[in-house]
C-alpha cells in the first residue's frame, strides 16, 4: 500500500488515503534495463569496430614490418586484405619501402661482387709483376761482374720478394678477409731470405718462434721490409750470422690486447764498430719502417735485438 496525508489547517485535522501500489511488472524492468543493455550493446559493438578494423590490422601491419629483413619485399596480399583505407596506404608505404630497399640491396650486393674481382684481379697483376722483377733481378744477377754487384742485386731480389710474400698471402686470404697470419708470411719471407744469400751466408740460420696474429696489409708491408731490413743488416755484420725472430703477446702492454710485438735477435746486431758501419746504410730505412707502424723501434746492444710493436687484428 501506499498512503499519502495532507495537513487541512483546521483544528488540527488531516486528509490521509492509501492505495494500492502499482505492481512491479516485466514490462516495468525491461524498461529500467533497457538504457543499461543498451549502453553495453554500444560498447560492444565500438569495440569489435575498434579490434576488427583498427587494433587488428595495425597489429598484423606491425608484425609484417617487424619480420622484414633487408632484401625482401611485404607480402602484397597481407596488405590488400586491411580492412581501412588509411591502414592499407599505411600497408603501401611500407611495401613501396620494403621494393626500395630490396633494389638497392640487390645494387650494393652486385657492386661488391665487382669491387672483389677488381680488387682480385689487382692484386693478381701486382702479385705477377713482382714476381716478373724478381725475376729480372735475379738474370742480371747470373751476369754480374763481381761478387759485390751480385750481392747487391740480391739485396734488391729479397726486398722485392718480401713485397711479393705479402701480397702473395693478402691475395690468398682475400676471400675471408680476415687478415695476414704472420706465422705464414714471415715463415715464407725467410724461406726466401735463405734461398737467395750469398755463398759467404750459407752458415746462416733464422729460427722462428711466432704466434699466429692477423693484421692488415699496410702493417704487413712495413712489417715484411723491417724483418727483411733487419736480417740484412745482422747479414752485413756477419754474412753467417744466427738470427731468431720472435713474434710474441707485448708484456709491456697489457692494456692493449691489440698490440703484440715482434723482435729479432741476433750476435751480430750487438755493439761493434761493424754494426754501427753498416747501421748507416740501414738506420734511416728502418726508423722510416717504424714510423710506419706508429710505435718506436728499440734496439738492445747488449743483447742484440731490435723489437718494436704494432697493431694487430685478431689471432688465428
Amino acid at each position: 500500500m501506499e498512503t499519502m496525508r495532507t495537513e487541512l489547517g483546521v483544528a488540527g485535522l488531516a486528509l490521509r488515503t492509501s492505495i494500492r501500489s502499482a505492481p512491479v511488472t516485466s514490462s516495468l524492468i525491461v524498461a529500467m534495463l533497457l538504457p543499461l543493455l543498451m549502453w553495453i550493446a554500444a560498447a560492444s559493438i565500438a569495440w569489435f569496430v575498434v579490434d576488427r578494423l583498427l587494433i587488428r590490422p595495425l597489429r598484423r601491419l606491425r608484425g609484417a614490418v617487424a619480420a622484414f629483413t633487408p632484401g625482401e619485399e611485404l607480402d602484397f596480399g597481407t596488405v590488400h586484405t586491411l580492412p581501412a583505407q588509411e591502414i592499407r596506404e599505411l600497408g603501401e608505404t611500407f611495401q613501396s619501402i620494403s621494393r626500395t630497399v630490396a633494389l638497392h640491396e640487390a645494387g650494393l650486393a652486385e657492386g661488391l661482387v665487382r669491387q672483389t674481382k677488381l680488387t682480385r684481379e689487382v692484386h693478381h697483376r701486382v702479385k705477377n709483376n713482382l714476381q716478373v722483377i724478381s725475376s729480372l733481378i735475379n738474370f742480371h744477377a747470373r751476369s754480374a761482374p763481381s761478387p759485390d754487384a751480385t750481392a747487391a742485386y740480391s739485396s734488391i731480389q729479397r726486398r722485392v720478394d718480401a713485397l711479393a710474400v705479402v701480397h702473395r698471402n693478402h691475395f690468398a686470404e682475400l676471400e675471408e678477409n680476415r687478415g695476414l697470419n704472420l706465422r705464414t708470411m714471415i715463415g715464407e719471407l725467410s724461406a726466401n731470405i735463405r734461398a737467395t744469400a750469398s755463398d759467404r751466408s750459407h752458415g746462416l740460420g733464422i729460427t722462428l718462434d711466432i704466434d699466429p696474429y692477423l693484421v692488415n696489409q699496410d702493417v704487413a708491408v712495413a712489417l715484411a721490409f723491417l724483418v727483411t731490413e733487419t736480417i740484412e743488416l745482422a747479414m752485413s755484420c756477419d754474412p753467417a750470422a744466427q738470427i731468431r725472430i720472435v713474434v710474441k703477446p707485448a708484456d709491456k702492454l697489457a692494456d692493449k690486447p691489440d698490440r703484440a710485438v715482434v723482435r729479432v735477435v741476433s750476435r751480430a746486431l750487438v755493439e761493434s764498430d761493424a754494426f754501427r758501419e753498416a747501421l748507416s746504410r740501414y738506420g734511416r730505412v728502418m726508423e722510416g719502417l717504424s714510423r710506419q707502424l706508429r710505435s718506436p723501434l728499440h734496439h738492445d746492444p747488449l743483447v742484440g735485438a731490435y723489437e718494436i710493436a704494432f697493431a694487430i687484428t685478431g689471432r688465428d
